[in-house]
């Protein structure tokens, strides 16, 4: 049986059927200040022999980011995240046959990336930090991640608060795809984020990966990206270099409650657990024999 329009990822010259494979996106950080990563890879030739390892470890996209967006980072200017990212991302489309993400919520950045290469849009703010965003998007025709996230990325874990988390996440992507389809964006190309970790406690992402499920109200792909987070950290008392296998985890629960898209610094760990998870929900599948 053929999966629901909502189970495929169109991209750019292939279809993902999201049923039989979780994709997998692996984060390139080109900052020298987020929170995991930052400073490894800011030279072009250590981006480019990291992108060649995360493919060779089973990244189905590369998601590549110049402005960290941790708690309490200040932005920084369109010129700058435009050097950070453009010439690596004519780089890495010149020499890697891999999908490019992205990671942007500036109309601009988007517009140059997609120029040189990208075929993704990864917007944290869910269309709501640049106006211009949804026609960028609409007009070039590719796929766009959106983001809940409460506040910024500068003030975002300030004491966040929620009447009632998961309806007030749900309430605010139904806005975010309802803004990008009113401007143009493929419907088929809307990809659902709960931003755990943005704008929300230990017990509210811990309750977000409880009741993921509950985002398929949304009729869209689900991503999910958590690997070294906090929360991880907070629950078994563990520095970022120590949280794989809490990460790990937490990946294996959000795909066993739906998500299809898993954005992770750790590769080739999330791509053996994922695939184990999805081999165990088919169930009677013939061919494991």
């Amino acid at each position: 049986m053929s999966p629901g329009r909502e189970m495929l990822l169109h991209l750019k010259n292939r279809d993902i059927d999201l049923e039989e494979k979780v994709v997998v996106m692996g984060v390139l950080n080109l900052t020298p200040d987020s929170f995991y990563d930052g400073g490894r890879y800011t030279r072009e030739a250590q981006a480019l022999r990291r992108v060649e390892e995360m493919i060779g470890e089973g990244a189905d996209i590369i998601d590549v980011g110049g402005e960290s967006v941790r708690p309490g980072a200040e932005p920084i200017s369109l010129d700058e995240e435009l050097s950070r990212v453009i010439p690596v991302i004519e780089k890495v489309r010149r020499l890697f046959p891999i999908t490019i993400s992205i990671d942007t919520y500036k109309a601009e950045v988007a517009r140059q990336a997609i120029e040189k290469g990208a075929e993704m849009v990864n917007d944290i703010s869910g269309l709501r930090f640049d106006p211009d965003l949804r026609k960028i998007v609409a007009g070039y025709g590719v796929p766009l991640i959106l983001m809940h996230i409460k506040g910024t990325p500068k003030n975002m874990q300030d004491n966040p608060r929620y009447h009632s988390l998961m309806e007030e996440i749900i309430s605010y992507l139904r806005k975010s795809i309802k803004l990008a389809e009113e401007s143009g964006v493929d419907p088929a190309r809307i990809i659902v984020d709960p931003g755990i970790g943005f704008g929300k406690t230990t017990a509210h992402n811990l309750e977000i990966l409880r009741r993921l499920e509950e985002l398929k109200s949304l009729g869209k792909p689900i991503l999910v990206g958590l690997s070294r987070k906090s929360f991880i950290g907070n629950v078994l008392g563990l520095p970022q270099e120590e949280r794989l296998e809490g990460g790990l985890a937490a990946t294996s629960m959000a795909v066993s409650g739906g998500a299809r898209i898993v954005r992770t610094h750790d590769v080739k760990p999330t791509r053996r657990a994922v695939d184990m998870v999805q081999a165990i929900l088919r169930g009677s599948d013939q061919r494991y024999g």
